[in-house]
């Protein structure tokens, strides 16, 4: 066993072997809209479930150079956001809405995906996504750390918006939209073999 001391090792370092051994991680993709309308998109896997009673999610921004991330800046201004699933069939426009544009430039029109007007929030949804959680913000904690910050942003799930054939029996088949999560490095992953295995019964 190698023991390391991530006190010793620095923001890239602490990186690397963060996003390599917690794997596999959902994939968030991110619509903002910034003050002067344009339609903004990012991917994010430092992304959770954080409670079901209220719905929340969160995501965790990174800031570059220590300033905000557009997708910060503007759903702390708006306090509206749409979060899409990633899928075998959009994960390569998500992977072109990583691109680093600036702030009057639109994500979206450079990966191709199309605006789609969401039911709740003034936010637009991608037509791309099979599943989208329109959401609120709930709350913004900064963390600080010694070389950067980053933005935690809690959202509130205001609307759910499902493709009728993936629900079955209020859950998502997972087996049919086929999402794809972040490993490490550039590497993505499928979902691979599905199993089920029953709780135990704490009765006993």
């Amino acid at each position: 066993m190698k023991g390391l001391n991530p006190e010793e090792l620095g923001k890239k370092e602490n990186y690397r072997l963060l996003t390599s051994l917690v794997t596999p991680r959902p994939i968030a993709l991110v619509t903002s809209l910034s003050e002067a309308g344009v339609l903004n998109a990012a991917p994010f896997s430092y992304f959770n479930i954080v409670s079901a009673d209220p719905p929340l999610i969160s995501i965790a921004i990174g800031r570059k150079e220590g300033q905000q991330k557009d997708t910060c800046r503007n759903i702390l201004k708006l306090n509206e956001f749409v979060v899409h699933v990633v899928t075998e069939k959009n994960v390569e426009q998500a992977n072109e809405a990583s691109a680093s544009l600036k702030p009057d430039e639109s994500e979206v029109v450079r990966a191709g995906m199309t605006p789609d007007p969401s039911h709740v929030v003034a936010v637009p949804s991608l037509k791309e996504s099979p599943i989208r959680l329109e959401c609120r913000l709930e709350r913004h904690l900064i963390i600080e750390g010694e070389e950067s910050a980053t933005d935690l942003i809690l959202g509130r799930i205001v609307h759910y918006e499902i493709e009728d054939k993936l629900l079955d029996n209020g859950r998502v088949r997972s087996d049919m939209w086929k999402p794809v999560s972040r490993l490490g490095g550039k590497q993505y992953a499928g979902l691979g073999t599905i199993f089920e295995l029953e709780r135990p019964d704490s009765r006993k």
